[in-house]
């Protein structure tokens, strides 16, 4: 998931680098800063991710809030990062205006610690993983649907410094439980309509995760109720009991691959289930019940920073995009006799296909995102550029969703844009600010028609329906 620091933000550091440092000292140093402040807990630890074993890990103590706020009793839920299907395809019955003269109404609006943490909405609660600066602490927000008004919130302790924002993720949520991934790598399990705790882990003192460069950005993913996360150190991936905490199977990790800001899907392929991971050294499938490596590859790997998610678009294959000049790839899985193995169908220069920071959405056979020179772009499934949204309508880092035949991007500044979901061609259908300009990144959540987006320090909850 989410969120790099601005492309920018490298070339400065280049500017005040000494020339004969090159890439390896930019990545050093980005991947020692962030983390500095954690020192104290993880004696010993240096750019390797070393860390203390997790009986010295200091214990987490949060504490619940109950506050005024009632849950709404609308329809319609965004359960996860990209949806319950994890394509970030709406699948709301509510219809959607395509033109808005003016702009769509506000329903309210909240402040927010810094960040880019976008929100989940389950049963007439919308979830926000924040940051409380003033109390330096990761608070998990439930709000209502309604109005923004908070019900309750779990915040527990930890010192995080400004680096370009502090949260990123979005929480995970179901009927019966809440994971959300705090910036420096605190999981936190909750039941969902009271906050009340049922256990943490702190990643780091565990399993001697690596905290990445501009903090966790992977988005937790709830399976058969197991978490399923991604915390390289001394394991791969791992699965642990909703309930219980209880760690249920652990990936070994042989090549200390590191997490990485992306998130993990789960696939099926040759009556196998697996989950789909980018890890820093390349990609991993992972058996769904056992932990166990099915397959891996080094065919795609970043090295300042993965970010977008994994896209499935069927057939085997998967689509890999990212920024950095790595552009994308097309990977298809082979079954060999019951061994599986992964193959590269093409790849995509940066001019044609890239994104740093969002993931496509693949869509009726074409898969739809913003690459590196801002532009929206429909490529088909051989790799082809269908259209491309012209120099004029350009969209920087901001996030995109589809919901009813519909495309809904918005750029850096707030500036949130329709267009039509079709290979037919690039069509601006309209346009509105929303947002104050500022760094508008968090991915998108909606549902009964309505909303939520988020810049820098500020969320909104807008009404996209069509209105009588």
């Amino acid at each position: 998931m989410n969120f790099p620091m601005k492309d920018f933000l490298l070339s400065k550091i280049l500017v005040g680098a000494a020339a004969g440092l090159g890439v390896f000292a930019i990545v050093v140093w980005l991947g020692a800063d962030p983390t500095a402040e954690w020192s104290a807990r993880r004696p010993g630890a240096d750019m390797e991710g070393a860390s203390a074993p997790a009986e010295t890990a200091a214990p987490i103590e949060g504490v619940l809030t109950q506050s005024s706020g009632v849950a709404s009793t609308l329809p319609g839920a965004w359960p996860r990062f990209r949806n319950a299907n994890l394509d970030n395809i709406s699948t709301d019955s509510v219809p959607l205006a395509a033109a808005w003269n003016g702009a769509p109404p506000l329903v309210w609006s909240l402040e927010m610690g810094e960040g880019h943490a976008g929100a989940a909405i389950v049963d007439g609660r919308v979830y926000v993983l924040d940051y409380d600066r003033p109390n330096s602490a990761d608070a998990l927000r439930c709000l209502s649907f309604d109005d923004g008004a908070e019900i309750w919130r779990y915040a527990y302790p930890v010192k995080v410094k400004r680096n370009h924002g502090m949260s990123r993720t979005v929480p995970a949520v179901t009927e019966e439980f809440l994971v959300a991934i705090g910036p420096k790598c605190h999981v936190t399990c909750l039941e969902p309509e009271t906050g009340k705790l049922f256990w943490q882990i702190d990643l780091v003192g565990r399993f001697g995760t690596d905290v990445p460069p501009w903090y966790a950005g992977q988005c937790p993913l709830i399976d058969e109720g197991r978490a399923i996360l991604a915390p390289g150190g001394r394991a791969l991936l791992v699965a642990i009991d909703c309930r219980t905490g209880d760690i249920l199977w652990e990936t070994p990790n042989p090549d200390r691959w590191s997490m990485t800001h992306s998130s993990i899907v789960p696939m099926e392929f040759a009556g196998k289930r697996f989950f789909v991971y980018c890890a820093s050294g390349g990609v991993v499938g992972v058996d769904a019940q056992s932990g166990a490596v099915l397959w891996k590859t080094k065919e795609w790997k970043i090295r300042i920073a993965n970010v977008p998610t994994p896209v499935l678009v069927g057939g085997g294959r998967i689509f890999f995009s990212g920024g950095y000049e790595a552009g994308s790839l097309m990977m298809a899985l082979r079954d060999e006799g019951g061994t599986l193995k992964a193959e590269t169908l093409f790849r995509l220069g940066p001019d044609l296909f890239g994104s740093a920071q969002q993931t496509p959405v693949f869509y009726e056979g074409h898969l739809y995102g913003v690459r590196p020179d801002e532009q929206l772009v429909c490529l088909d499934l051989e790799g082809r550029v269908v259209w491309a949204s012209g120099a004029a309508h350009k969209f920087g880092l901001g996030p995109y969703m589809i919901a009813d035949g519909l495309i809904f991007v918005m750029n850096d500044s707030g500036l949130l844009s329709v267009v039509d979901a079709t290979p037919a061609g690039y069509k601006l259908l309209d346009q509105a600010d929303l947002l104050d300009g500022h760094d508008s990144w968090a991915p998108m959540a909606l549902a009964s028609g309505r909303m939520i987006l988020r810049d820098l320090t500020r969320m909104v909850c807008v009404d996209l329906s069509v209105r009588e």
